[in-house]
């Protein structure tokens, strides 16, 4: 019989330090897990096939921009224990400004994330499809239904289990992927210290950026910190706690994101392979071989199921904030929010869009509102009435003002290149 041998002080340090890693993680896992979705993956799988490492730049901006974005939305509803769609409907005393800022909300957040909600379900709709017999519209079906079972258990902690370990799963797999295939850091750096937009490219870096700072995520990730850390819990260390989970839940979707734009570009850059749907795959081949469109599938259905449940919970946070109803997992008009996002979502993709074509124009989508969304934060953070001494300062202000002025510049350089003026 084999003796049970007691852990070792090593075996202990190691579990130690994993649980406090793991402990770490909170509401800023479900901003990681509502842009690591079918959008991100595909979105980042083109920008690696079709450009190389060219708009690693890019990413790096969009990182740093989600950063600075969360971490004031999050502030935000640490010291007001307001979420943004309250603060917005709030902050302005001309009654036509505060009722354009509610019909930004309800507009562009709320009947926006349907149209969003059809991607992430049309792109997990695909990894079932692609190793499966399903079609695609009981497979979409199901998705909307597995989704809406998860929101419907009213718990907010089963949730960020469910997402974290879905969005670890993935992590896992991409990030290895990247280190086998050992991309070249030389072209790595030298695309960050020369940022380069190659032809044809603007719409693929409003969607990279569109993909990964998500305006939705600004209202859910404010009223997701109020239930992880209540009124009991000083301020300071809410605080401290919601930067440590912010930064490195959202340092690890961009490592995500980095593995599968490498891994892409190492795949199908100037090789010759056609990029596709059905194609993607073929990046996982130096880990998993045969195996590989099984482990892209499951990622890309794990991505899916994430998104597909935080944008009708975001979509239901900034309505029910911006129209002044009762918020809150177990409220009707709560539910009534998110099950019409998600229905309309599932409905949508179960008639049938072309997955990749809407996963990418939803980046996009999410790339032009973006500049309109952060001037409303921008603003609320200032009001030193509302944040007292946590309203934002020079360098966060300098920041957001960066993040603004590239996302509208990419945003007009489009706009005016449909109407041929550039």
């Amino acid at each position: 019989m084999e003796s049970y041998q007691m852990p070792t002080s090593s075996d202990l340090a190691v579990s130690i330090c994993a649980m406090n890693i793991f402990s770490r993680f909170g509401p800023g896992i479900l901003v990681t897990a509502a842009f690591i979705g079918p959008g991100t993956i595909t979105t980042a799988s083109a920008a690696g096939a079709n450009f190389g490492f060219a708009l690693l730049w890019a990413l790096v901006f969009s990182i740093i921009a989600t950063i600075v974005l969360q971490e004031m939305s999050a502030r935000l509803g640490l010291v007001t224990r307001a979420g943004l769609a309250e603060a917005m409907r709030t902050s302005f005393h001309s009654r036509l400004f505060g009722r354009l800022s509610v019909l930004l909300i309800v507009v562009a957040v709320g009947f926006g994330n349907a149209a969003y909600e059809a991607g992430n379900i049309a792109g997990a709709a695909l990894a079932i499809t692609s190793v499966s017999d399903i079609g695609r519209g009981s497979a979409a079906l199901t998705l909307g239904a597995l989704s809406g079972l998860l929101l419907a258990s009213g718990r907010y902690r089963v949730l960020e289990i469910t997402l974290i370990a879905l969005v670890l799963t993935m992590s896992t797999v991409f990030i290895v992927t990247a280190v086998m295939v050992a991309p070249a850091m030389g072209d790595l750096i030298s695309s960050l210290l020369r940022p380069t937009m190659p032809r044809g490219s603007t719409l693929t870096v409003i969607a990279l950026i569109g993909t990964t700072v998500v305006p939705y995520n600004l209202f859910l990730h404010a009223n997701a910190v109020r239930e992880k850390w209540d009124d009991n819990v000083p301020l300071e260390d809410a605080l401290s706690q919601s930067r440590w989970d912010t930064g490195l839940s959202i340092g690890l979707g961009g490592l995500i994101t980095l593995a599968i734009l490498a891994t892409a570009a190492t795949a199908f850059f100037n090789t010759g392979m056609e990029f596709g749907g059905q194609s993607m795959a073929v990046q996982l081949e130096p880990l998993l071989g045969s195996t590989a469109k099984y482990v892209f599938a499951l990622g890309l259905f794990a991505g899916g199921l994430t998104s597909a449940i935080t944008a009708p919970l975001a979509a239901a946070y900034a309505v029910c904030g911006a129209l002044g109803w009762p918020q809150g997992l177990d409220n009707d008009r709560f539910k009534l929010v998110w099950g019409a996002v998600l229905l309309s979502g599932t409905v949508f993709a179960t008639l049938g869009t072309k997955p990749l074509t809407a996963i990418l124009y939803a980046q996009v989508a999410n790339g032009l509102l973006l500049p309109f969304v952060a001037v409303f934060l921008l603003v609320v953070m200032n009001r030193r009435e509302l944040l007292g001494e946590y309203c934002n300062g020079p360098l966060a202000n300098a920041l957001g003002v960066l993040v603004v002025l590239v996302t509208a510049g990419l945003g007009l350089v489009k706009i005016f290149g449909v109407f041929g003026l550039l």
